[in-house]
C-alpha cells in the first residue's frame, strides 16, 4: 500500500499505519519533491515536497520490482578502448578491507601491457580472490588507463549487462513529475479544476515498482482519476473509487479520453495508442439502518441483488419479478421479502410456509425446469421474515432457511 500524505499530518499517519500493519512491514517513507520552483511567499519555509508511505502486507514475503534504465542512467558508458563488446563503465579493483582482515585479497597482479607487479595500495587490498582475477584478466576486464600503464587498475561493467535501476527514496521532479505538470494534465480533459491532482509520471513510477501487467490497482481516492489513466496506459486492470462528483466530471470524461487514445502524461513513453475500456457503478442504497434494520424505503431488487452477491460473490442480472434469484453450483436460492408474491398483509408472502415453498418451486421450475427435473430434490436456500415449516421439514427438503434481517451479512 502506497499512501501520499503533506508534511503537516505524515508523521501521524505513519503511527496510525504502524499500527494497522505492524511496523515491522514497514517498508520505506519515500520522499517526492513536488515542486518545479519556490514559494516565494510563504512566511517560513517553502515546503516543497510530500511523503509516501510504503507498507507491505509481510515484508518477509513482498517484492517490489527494480525500474527500467533510461537515458541518464547509461550516459557514463563509453567505449573510449573500442572493445567489440559495446560500452562500459569502470570501477576500482581495490577493495575497502584492510590487508589483516582479508590476507587472501592481498596479492600481486601483473599489468599485461607493462609487465609490472602491482599490489594493492595503502595496504588495503584487492577486491576479488585470486582464482577470479586471473580469470577476469584472460577476458580482458581490465582497463589499464588511456596510457594503459596504470598501477590502479579498474574493471569493466559493460552496458549489456548493466542491470535495472534500484529505486531510491528521494524522487525529485524531474523524473516523477510536480504539481504544475499534474494541473496541465488535468486541464487538458477539460471539466472544472481539481485541487490536488497527481502528475502522471509519479503514479508510473510506483506502478512501475509496485506491479507487473494484468495486476489489479485499488485506487479508493480516485479524484481526478490519474491513477485510473495511467494504470489503463500500463496495461494494469484497475478499480478507482471516489464519491466527489468529480468521478462524473473529472473521471469517466479522462479515461474516456484515454481509451480514445490521447497523448498527455506518459501516453508517448508507453507508446499507448489507445483501446480498452471501463466500466462505471453507481453505489446502490444502504441496506441497513444505523440500528442494523432492513431499510423500510429498500425494494425487492436491491436486496435481492444484495442476497445475491453475499451467498455467490457474483453480480445479480435477475428483474425481481419472482422469488427465485437464480442457480449457483448447483444450489437454488430465493427471497420472500416486500410481498413479492402479490400478499401485500403485514407478513404475509414474506413467511416461509408450505403454499409460498410451492409458489418458489413453482417459479424455479417455470424458469429453470431442466434444473428442477433433473434434481428433483435439489438444494434450496431461502431468506424470510420467518419460517413455518420444521425443522424436519427443511431438512428433509434440502432448504436452508435464513431469517432476514439477521442472517443477511455485509460484504467485507
Amino acid at each position: 500500500i502506497w499512501v501520499s500524505i503533506e508534511d503537516r499530518e505524515g508523521h501521524y499517519l505513519k503511527v496510525i499505519m504502524d499500527e494497522v500493519f505492524g511496523r515491522q512491514n514497514f517498508v520505506q517513507g519515500v520522499i517526492w519533491n513536488r515542486k518545479i520552483s519556490p514559494a516565494n511567499d510563504a512566511t517560513f519555509f517553502s515546503n516543497d515536497h510530500d511523503y509516501i508511505h510504503v507498507f507491505a502486507r509481510n515484508i518477509h514475503s513482498a517484492r517490489l520490482n527494480k525500474l527500467p534504465r533510461e537515458e541518464r542512467h547509461n550516459k557514463h558508458y563509453t567505449n573510449p578502448d573500442d572493445d567489440p563488446r559495446g560500452p562500459w563503465n569502470s570501477i576500482t579493483f581495490t577493495g575497502n578491507k584492510n590487508r589483516k582482515e582479508r590476507p587472501n585479497l592481498y596479492y600481486e597482479i601483473t599489468n599485461p601491457n607493462t609487465g609490472d607487479v602491482i599490489l594493492p595500495p595503502d595496504n588495503l587490498t584487492w577486491r576479488y580472490s585470486k582464482e577470479r582475477t586471473q580469470a577476469m584478466l584472460s577476458e580482458g576486464l581490465f582497463y589499464w588507463g588511456k596510457t594503459g600503464a596504470s598501477k590502479s587498475p579498474r574493471i569493466k561493467q559493460f552496458l549489456s549487462d548493466a542491470k535495472p535501476v534500484i529505486p531510491r527514496s528521494v524522487w525529485g521532479h524531474e523524473d516523477a513529475g510536480h504539481t504544475q505538470m499534474a494541473m496541465l494534465e488535468q486541464r487538458a480533459f477539460g471539466g472544472p479544476p481539481f485541487g490536488t491532482p497527481k502528475p502522471e509520471r509519479l503514479i508510473q513510477k510506483i506502478l512501475c515498482i509496485a506491479t507487473k501487467p494484468g495486476d489489479i490497482v485499488l485506487d479508493s481516492f480516485l479524484g481526478s482519476g490519474t491513477t485510473a489513466a495511467v494504470a489503463h496506459k500500463m496495461g494494469r486492470r484497475y478499480i478507482g473509487i471516489e464519491m466527489g462528483e468529480h468521478s462524473i466530471t473529472h473521471c469517466a470524461p479522462r479515461l474516456k479520453k484515454v481509451i480514445e487514445g490521447e497523448q498527455g502524461g506518459i501516453s508517448k513513453s508507453v507508446e499507448w495508442k489507445g483501446g480498452g475500456g471501463f466500466r462505471f457503478f453507481g453505489l446502490g442504497p444502504p441496506v441497513f439502518d444505523e440500528e442494523g434494520h432492513i431499510r423500510s424505503d429498500i425494494r425487492f431488487p436491491v436486496l435481492a441483488a444484495h442476497v445475491w452477491f453475499s451467498e455467490t460473490d457474483c453480480p445479480w442480472d435477475g428483474k425481481g419479478s419472482s422469488p427465485f434469484l437464480g442457480i449457483h453450483d448447483g444450489r437454488a436460492y430465493a427471497l420472500l421479502y416486500n410481498g413479492i408474491l402479490g400478499d401485500k398483509r403485514p407478513g404475509g408472502g414474506n413467511v416461509l410456509t408450505r403454499a409460498t415453498l410451492a409458489l418458489i418451486r413453482g417459479e424455479i421450475g417455470k424458469a429453470q425446469p431442466d434444473f428442477a427435473k433433473d434434481n428433483p430434490n435439489y438444494p434450496l436456500t431461502i431468506y424470510g421474515e420467518q419460517s413455518r415449516l420444521t425443522p424436519a421439514t427443511l431438512d428433509r427438503e434440502q432448504i436452508t432457511f435464513k431469517q432476514t434481517p439477521y442472517d443477511i451479512k455485509a460484504r467485507a
